[in-house]
């Protein structure tokens, strides 16, 4: 096999320099954080969550209402949560919403509400809970 001849003028003859020691520290130093960073950003948003609420049944109790019920799951059950409920119509619409105070107590709970709805609805399901109780909803 016969060896390639470069184009003279077109490939310098010269090799890169060599990254002083100061850069190579620098640049190990900003990947180091910009990985711990992107670990503490994953955790949060990936990590377990301090409160999980999750449909276990509903039952249409007619054209109006829906019969909820959901489990909870806390990892501080001394602290009362909220929980938004809501109801969906046919056509995928939120029919209905309300908000339930779930009290200090287990670490897991199962509450039962009805929800009044404007449209017939299809299914009741579990919208989120927080530990952000509204002063309306709150019972001290």
């Amino acid at each position: 096999m016969a060896q390639r001849v470069l184009p003279e003028g077109r490939y310098s003859k010269r090799g890169r320099k060599p990254l002083a020691m100061w850069a190579r520290w620098a640049l190990l130093a900003v990947a180091v954080a910009v990985g711990a960073v992107i670990a503490f950003v994953g955790y949060r948003n990936l990590g377990t969550k301090p409160i999980e609420a999750k449909q276990t049944a509903f039952i249409l109790l007619g054209d109006d209402q829906v019969k909820v019920s959901f489990e909870v799951s806390r990892d501080q059950p001394e602290r009362a949560a909220v929980c938004i409920i809501r109801a969906r119509s046919k056509d995928g619409d939120e029919a209905g919403r309300r908000e339930v105070l779930v009290p200090p107590g287990n670490d897991v709970v199962v509450e039962t509400t009805v929800l009044r709805t404007s449209k017939p609805p299809v299914t009741g399901e579990v919208f989120g809970c927080s530990y952000q109780v509204p002063a309306y909803l709150s019972t001290s």
